[in-house]
């Protein structure tokens, strides 16, 4: 179509690009002047591709269409236009003049907030649902019938900002495009916007910005964000009017100590925090504001309003003096009004606007790579001089925030530049381990090394746990209500989902799994698991119990569920990231702090996770993460006196040996995963495709290397010959191959030591007479590959029958029709009891089944769906304790009765 653009900004920016790259011929954008010699966005986009820019100064006079403008307007012949952000009057000559209208984006879910703030209303008035909408414009002030509209969720911390980068920019631009699709593709709704929750406001300007005092907590956090930063909440403070900026709600601002800070019109004074300022609502409830704004346009942390003057200048090399001449003429660049860059020039006076902050940013990181800035820097120094001391002093590691420093290795692999960290994580920091003692990562595809790897020793144990006790008892993880450490985890999540293509890459080349499972499971998972913990923390709850009354007096008992303090984690290498995440983050929602031990042979997603963790603003102390070996560091863990649980998961001889250690040296509470030879139990009268299908899944997904993998096959002798013949099929389309390739079915075994004894499984199987019908050697290629092996004919007696191998070995055996009694029998005659399954379709013998199963989970007509929300774990001597599901939760706490007598 022949697209008319009429807006401006970096959205309208958008809009334009992405019509283009549809096909759409752009045969006009209309814009505003420039301001102050600089072109908006849209114009500068579209004078680079050569399209007729018009910048009208307006449409209109006197409520009349300018018929000259007008006229230019129509000769450029649109068909439709389009109007993505828009701040001026456009007559109805011009909206009803294409053959397909006008269409208009706002960022409202319409009929709701129409005006020129709809994001500051829809925070002021604490919305939960937020959105825009594409609709048809017409002579109304945002009637016009729907075309599209899109919701998202607010978030209780949103700003105009945040929700406008996080949705309302990125989802608006490919709403807008998707409206012109429609219509091009003449399938366009009109919906007529109903009456019903119709709602306009005024345009949020400074002067009606200020905040009235006299409103909940609620109330005023929603006013201060609902102005964030456009145009600012403000109120006279000490004389002057300061604006707020960065609110959230806080749990426990009466408590705050600080300095009181008298605020006119205020229920009662603020608490100047290190955290910031805590202001109070009339029901005596609590916000903290972050950043505060003067008249004059200075901005600094509310943290900092006592503090009298600033720090000392610092005096500059000559090569910071080359820096400062440079920034000098990205500030004259900029203010093209000004005319010369003195030290006291005062950037947002001299003109400067929210779009030359961006810029200014990222000169500077064109011209200095190290010094990271982010926008609110650019506030907080307005003026030249304090913008240059600033930046010197973040080249220099001198800024408040101290710097998380990783040695990475980096490798370039899979598309993308991978950063390893491979130090100890101990105390918030990558350290060598004591003696500088390392050890290699070998890639199982190839047998190559990836990277040294710090070996911990008994003493980086020690220090560790000592930071993790620190951290617990001392520190803010300690004190941190429940609703923040859930903020934290969440954001670590959230951290986790922007790096998991890495994360799986890592996973991939250091323990063989395939990287659409990696990224699918060991890492998708992950994710889902730390953003479920994370909505548990606030709702770890305790209760109360009636009790007999000590009469006269009464009594009340009630129950607090309590973290256990310093948490020990030790965890196998065929999950690596995803088993960290089963019991860090149950463990880390409950309040504890922990040291974690990886598989030595498969590290690193361990440590790339501790550096997102920090990032994510985890204190010190609270993660620590030790590659080493069992024999040192696990034993140290269930050795040591501070460590009050310990979590593992791992092989049935291991856990004996750590439930022993952790009895005799102070009786650690403890949750143990370990061995299995899970059973599954195949009918006649099953779904045969979807058995075939789950059968080669229980066995061979992720190479074997599943805890809950079917160890053996039962299937029912009058479909038993059909049943092998189809799986030895499937087996035959299995690609073996690297990881890396999409295409690949079955990666690598995970290492050399694990190879081995899959080899002499197999051997063992064929000796004892059981059918090798296919498999059971090494693949004959570089790197730890291992054939899909089936073995039939197996009895009950046999080691195969009776031990797992833990890798891409499918045991099978026969059962009589009928004699349903006897294969259970079967079934159970094991020492594990971690999972099983069963296939039918008779509805009464599954569940027949499923009640004599003495497992932990029982998979129906399907196999290996785990669930973030569902419990795991094993009886017998597959262990005890949780993971996963609310039940989790309780093997990271403690249940404290308290009773009262009044």
């Amino acid at each position: 179509m022949k697209i008319a653009v009429i807006g401006q900004s970096v959205f309208g920016q958008e809009v334009y690009k992405e019509l283009r790259k549809d096909g759409h011929t752009i045969v006009g954008v209309f814009t505003i002047p420039d301001k102050d010699g600089k072109a908006d966005p849209l114009a500068t986009e579209a004078e680079k591709d050569g399209v007729a820019v018009f910048k009208f100064p307006r449409w209109r006079v006197k409520g009349q269409a300018i018929p000259e403008v007008v006229a230019q307007y129509k000769a450029t012949g649109a068909e439709l236009n389009v109007l993505p952000f828009c701040s001026q009057f456009i007559p109805m000559e011009v909206i009803d003049h294409p053959k397909h209208g006008s269409i208009i984006y706002h960022p409202s879910l319409l009929p709701r907030h129409r005006g020129a703030s709809a994001i500051n209303w829809t925070l002021i008035h604490g919305d939960k649902k937020g959105g825009f909408t594409v609709f048809w414009a017409d002579d109304g002030l945002d009637t016009g019938p729907i075309l599209l509209q899109r919701e998202c969720d607010v978030e209780p911390n949103d700003t105009v900002n945040t929700i406008y980068k996080r949705f309302l920019f990125p989802e608006g631009v490919k709403g807008t495009v998707e409206a012109v699709r429609l219509i091009a593709q003449g399938k366009a709704p009109r919906i007529t916007q109903p009456q019903e929750g119709a709602t306009y406001e005024c345009i949020q300007k400074k002067d009606n910005a200020k905040i009235d005092w006299n409103q909940s907590a609620e109330a005023l956090h929603n006013w201060i964000r609902g102005n964030d930063k456009v145009p600012g909440a403000w109120s006279e403070v000490d004389g002057q009017k300061v604006t707020f900026y960065g609110s959230t709600l806080v749990d426990n601002g009466t408590t705050a100590n600080g300095q009181p800070l008298e605020i006119p019109g205020a229920s009662r004074p603020g608490i100047v925090t290190k955290a910031g300022l805590v202001l109070f609502g009339n029901d005596d409830k609590a916000l903290l504001v972050k950043n505060l704004q003067f008249e004059d346009g200075k901005m600094i942390t509310a943290a900092q309003y006592f503090r009298s003057g600033g720090s000392a200048a610092v005096e500059l090399t000559e090569e910071e003096k080359t820096f400062a001449e440079q920034m000098r003429a990205v500030w004259q660049s900029i203010l093209t009004n000004v005319s010369q860059i003195e030290d006291l020039t005062d950037f947002f006076k001299s003109g400067a606007a929210s779009m030359d902050v961006v810029r200014l940013v990222e000169e500077v990181k064109l011209r200095a790579s190290s010094c990271q800035l982010q926008n609110e820097d650019v506030y907080m120094n307005t003026t030249f001089q304090d913008f240059i001391q600033m930046c010197v002093r973040k080249l220099r590691g001198e800024d408040d925030e101290e710097e998380l420093v990783v040695d990475y290795v980096e490798k370039d692999i899979n598309n993308m530049t991978i950063k390893i960290p491979h130090q100890l994580f101990i105390n918030g920091e990558f350290v060598d381990a004591n003696g500088g003692k390392t050890y290699k990562s070998i890639n199982p595809n190839d047998g190559t090394a990836i990277c040294d790897v710090s070996l911990a020793q008994i003493s980086d144990v020690d220090k560790a746990v000592a930071a993790a006790k620190e951290a617990f008892e001392e520190g803010e993880w300690g004190r941190m209500n429940p609703r923040d450490r859930g903020r934290l985890i969440y954001k670590l999540a959230d951290l986790m989902e922007q790096h998991q293509e890495e994360l799986a890459t890592i996973e991939s080349i250091d323990s063989g799994a395939v990287y659409t499972l990696a990224l699918k499971t060991h890492v998708g998972m992950s994710i889902q698991t730390f953003r479920y913990f994370a909505g548990w923390c606030d709702k770890i709850q305790g209760s109360t119990i009636p009790i007999n009354q000590a009469r006269p007096n009464r009594n009340l008992t009630f129950t607090k569920k309590e973290p256990i303090g310093v948490c020990a984690i030790v965890i196998p290498w065929n999950y690596p990231l995803m088993m960290l995440a089963w019991k860090t983050a149950a463990c880390l929602a409950a309040g504890n702090t922990v040291v974690l031990k990886p598989a030595q042979v498969t590290p690193l997603t361990a440590l790339k996770f501790a550096e997102l963790a920090a990032r994510a603003g985890l204190p010190k102390g609270v993660v620590n993460i030790l590659p080493g070996s069992g024999a040192l560091v696990g034993q140290r863990l269930s050795d040591h006196p501070d460590v009050r649980k310990l979590g593992f998961t791992g092989s049935t001889e291991i856990g004996k040996h750590i439930m022993k250690s952790c009895a005799v040296s102070n009786v650690k509470k403890v949750s143990l995963e370990l061995g299995g030879k899970s059973p599954l139990i195949i009918f006649s009268d099953c779904d045969m495709d979807k058995a075939v299908r789950m059968g080669m899944s229980s066995v061979f997904f992720n190479k074997g290397e599943n805890c809950i993998a079917a160890g053996r096959l039962f299937v029912e002798d009058s479909i038993h010959d059909q049943f092998v013949k189809r799986v030895i099929e499937e087996v035959k389309k299995m690609k073996i191959g690297d990881p890396l390739d999409r295409s690949t079915d079955h990666g690598p075994q995970n290492h050399k030591a694990h190879l081995d004894k899959l080899v002499e499984y197999c051997q063992t199987g064929v000796k004892e007479g059981a059918t090798l019908v296919c498999g059971g050697k090494q693949v004959q290629r570089p790197g730890f590959f291992f054939e899909p092996t089936v073995f039939t004919d197996v009895q009950d007696h046999m080691f195969i029958a009776k031990e797992e191998s833990f890798g891409p070995v499918m045991i099978l055996s026969k059962f009589k029709s009928g004699e349903v009694d006897d294969v259970l029998r079967r079934a159970n005659t094991t020492e594990y009891g971690l999972a099983s399954g069963v296939f039918t379709r008779d509805i009464s013998k599954a569940l027949y089944v499923s009640e004599k199963l003495n497992a932990g989970t029982v998979f129906v007509n399907t196999y290996n769906k785990t669930d973030v929300a569902s419990p795991f774990g094993g009886f017998k001597q597959s262990g005890f304790g949780k993971d996963l599901g609310q039940e989790a939760l309780n093997e990271y706490l403690k249940t404290k009765a308290v009773t009262i007598e009044y």
